[in-house]
């Protein structure tokens, strides 16, 4: 058993949920949106997405970049 099986569901949505606003401030920050880096972060933003919707998280209050 991995430590992603370990966590409960309440532990990975608080971690996911503070990871996404915590990457979304980053993307609003970044200057340039035509970088790698920016695109790397938008994969991550799309990942967390899909987990907060798994844990059946409603973003729409959170979602500052709604892409």
């Amino acid at each position: 058993m991995d430590a992603a099986e370990k966590m409960s569901k309440e532990e990975l949505m608080k971690i996911s949920v503070e990871e996404f606003s915590r990457l979304q401030k980053w993307m609003l920050s970044a200057k340039d949106k035509d970088t790698e880096t920016y695109a790397l972060m938008h994969e991550r933003y799309d990942e967390l997405k899909v987990i907060l919707a798994s844990l059946n998280v409603n973003i729409t209050g959170i979602d500052k970049i709604k892409a």
